[in-house]
């Protein structure tokens, strides 16, 4: 049997629906697949289409249509290749499969909409061919990725894997502030930074390592002290702000600055050998301050210099921290608002505890007006 034959037999398995049937059966709950590749796609694809390749499709269709009752509608270029993805889709369970006749191009030529997505080149699709597979991601992801902002508070333990791996999932632009040099001291934990470098500015040296390991990224840097003068012109150019500090005075600056602008604030701590992950205020409350309403006594606080660090736990934290801000980014998974994620390094556990927001928090419950910036000072060296 040729291939022709194969179509003329499928045609009288599989059902065919015009493109304005194909649109009226998505609305009413189905799923439209375009099973295009990659360059036909970038010349459009219909409005709330998945986008699953031919080569994928029934590796990643359960990803995207995980009930296997649900009305499946493929679309192809002209029709022939969905029936065939259709074929294929009934060997693997799915009940309902239908095959959009005359495929994209009949559904421009009816006036139907569509949106052309921003083309990656090839270089990009290259780059980023290992995540853009994920239906989590694809190419509307990736794009979606390019266009963040991100500002990472500190190019330090937590700030240099966190910004290494958001540059390498290809996050268009990561603000560095940071005033502080590059110390020999730093090196066990800063993996930003190098020997060579030892003391350059930690946002020059840091901006050197993303360029090095994705210059298609832009990286602003803000070599200054954060404070209650500039907080607010440095954040407004920023979606989400990754809280890297190493002091409770910026702890708290950062968080009364993301509640005030509406920014997610991705927070991160680290002390010997444990580590605390939380995202506040990605869906209200609680915040920082739910948690820790004031700063503790400077004796209760010691800096790294006196209390030490092993060096991979900030790597772990900062990991976790850049995970989330992917999450917010993509929209994908269940991010840590309103729970505190506890890293136990010598025991190798993980643990979360549920965070509630404080019914009179000053900065953060309903209703209330901002009370203006604190700068705290004193209670933790810089480092």
């Amino acid at each position: 049997m040729n291939v022709q034959q194969r179509l003329a037999a499928l045609r009288a398995e599989i059902a065919e629906v015009s493109p304005r049937e194909a649109q009226d059966l998505q609305a009413g709950g189905a799923a439209l697949v375009d099973v295009r590749e990659a360059e036909e796609i970038a010349q459009g694809t219909p409005d709330g289409a998945h986008t699953l390749g031919r080569g994928y499709l029934e590796m990643l269709i359960a990803d995207t249509v995980p009930e296997s009752d649900r009305t499946i509608v493929l679309m192809c270029g002209s029709g022939a290749r969905s029936l065939l993805a259709a074929d294929g889709l009934r060997r693997l369970g799915y009940a309902d499969v239908r095959s959009m006749a005359g495929g994209f191009n009949r559904w421009k030529d009816e006036g139907l909409p569509f949106t052309v997505p921003r083309v990656l080149d090839a270089a990009a699709r290259a780059r980023y061919a290992r995540q853009m597979v994920l239906p989590e991601v694809g190419e509307a992801g990736q794009a979606k990725l390019a266009d963040a902002r991100v500002l990472l508070i500190g190019a330090g333990g937590l700030g240099s894997p966190a910004g290494l791996y958001l540059a390498a999932a290809g996050v268009g632009t990561l603000g560095l502030v940071d005033h502080d040099t590059v110390d020999r001291s730093n090196l066990h934990r800063q993996v930003l930074h190098t020997d060579a470098r030892v003391g350059e500015r930690k946002t020059e040296s840091a901006r050197q390592s993303l360029a090095a390991l994705n210059p298609d990224v832009t990286v602003n840097m803000h070599d200054e002290r954060l404070n209650s003068g500039n907080i607010e012109s440095i954040f407004a150019d920023y979606d989400i702000i990754v809280d890297g500090s190493d002091n409770f005075p910026t702890r708290y600056l950062v968080n009364d600055a993301c509640m005030k602008l509406g920014r997610p604030n991705v927070y991160g701590a680290v002390e010997r050998f444990s580590g605390q992950v939380a995202v506040f205020g990605a869906g209200g409350q609680p915040c920082y301050r739910c948690l820790f309403a004031e700063p503790p006594p400077p004796e209760q606080a010691p800096p790294c210099s006196e209390a030490g660090v092993l060096g991979v736990v900030p790597g772990l934290v900062g990991m976790v921290q850049a995970l989330e801000v992917l999450k917010l980014i993509l929209g994908f998974g269940d991010t840590l608002q309103g729970r505190l994620l506890l890293i136990d390094a010598r025991s190798s556990r993980f643990r979360q505890v549920t965070l509630a927001g404080e019914a009179d928090c000053a900065w953060c419950a309903p209703g209330r007006e901002f009370p203006g910036f604190i700068d705290y000072e004193g209670f933790c060296s810089h480092g």
